[in-house]
């Protein structure tokens, strides 16, 4: 499998993981406790098999014209499916005509992650996975009520046999 994925400014960042380091201490589910060195604060907007040829470099200039696009981070909440704890991410214009453009891109990829398509993707930055509905109103009060701002300032690529990234861009 490979994303594209959005990478936070630092400033975002750090307020993203300082609420990961808050959740691993109140005991509960947390990204802090991954330490694979790709782990970072990210948005995913698009998973597919593997890319077609060409695919990266088109990605590239798309990022290179587009980024950085600025973010809001909005509430915290559980999601349906596998359950994770996420930070919604306020959606924008920009945003939205980012992630159609990348879906552009990726039109002729197999394996397309339905829950990432336009019209059912829900933007988010992960904070814990496999999260408690019981735990949700302990988690918000330890991310605490902020809403931090800052923009996505770069693009990378997961792949997920070899458990590395790319930057695109």
């Amino acid at each position: 499998m490979r994303t594209v994925e959005l990478v936070c400014s630092p400033g975002l960042e750090v307020a993203v993981r300082a609420v990961w380091d808050r959740l691993a201490a109140a005991g509960l589910p947390s990204l802090a406790r991954n330490i694979h060195p790709t782990n970072r604060p990210h948005l995913t907007l698009a998973a597919v098999d593997e890319f077609p040829l060409g695919v990266e470099r088109r990605l590239a200039e798309l990022f290179d014209a587009a980024l950085p696009v600025p973010v809001t981070l909005d509430r915290v909440v559980v999601l349906d499916g596998s359950a994770p704890l996420v930070w919604l991410v306020r959606s924008t214009p920009a945003l939205t005509a980012l992630h159609t453009a990348v879906w552009d891109v990726l039109a002729s990829a197999d394996g397309h992650r339905a829950w990432h398509a336009p019209g059912a993707w829900v933007p988010h930055l992960s904070l814990a996975l496999r999260f408690r509905n019981a735990d949700l109103r302990l988690a918000r009060a330890v991310a605490g009520g902020q809403r931090p701002t800052g923009a996505f300032v770069a693009a990378r690529s997961y792949d997920g046999t070899d458990r590395t990234v790319t930057t695109l861009g």
